[in-house]
């Protein structure tokens, strides 16, 4: 059975970083993109990045203006977010999620397996 299971939220000044983890398990992960996206409260879920675990290609939403990075780790079936710079918007629940394949990579519906969501709180 898939699991996604994230780690490293938390509250952080705004400014500051965080590194998220989404460990993955279950199957061969090589030929999925795993991304990840946010929600804030009475917000639609929304597209963060992602990464191809075949390659490493990377994908990222225009407006976070580089300040977020997605990296993965085949060995260990993990992927990280690092966020830096992070903003009292960036507040949210972040999601990790698997895929195969690219095409319309943020599209949440395109997305078959999700992890449970860890909380990230940015603070004036």
């Amino acid at each position: 059975q898939v699991q996604l299971v994230e780690s490293g939220g938390g509250l952080v000044r705004a400014g500051g970083s965080l590194r998220l983890s989404c460990a993955a398990s279950g199957r061969t992960f090589r030929a999925y993109t795993i991304a990840w996206f946010r929600q804030a409260p009475g917000n639609e879920r929304e597209f963060v990045t992602a990464i191809s675990m075949n390659d490493g290609t990377t994908y990222s939403a225009a407006s976070l203006s580089g300040r977020f990075g997605i990296s993965r780790d085949n060995a260990k079936n993990t992927v990280y977010l690092q966020m830096n710079s992070l903003k009292p918007e960036d507040t949210a629940v972040y999601y990790c999620a698997a895929r195969l394949g690219v095409l319309r990579i943020s599209l949440r519906d395109e997305y078959e397996y999700w992890g449970q969501g860890t909380q990230v709180t940015v603070s004036l």
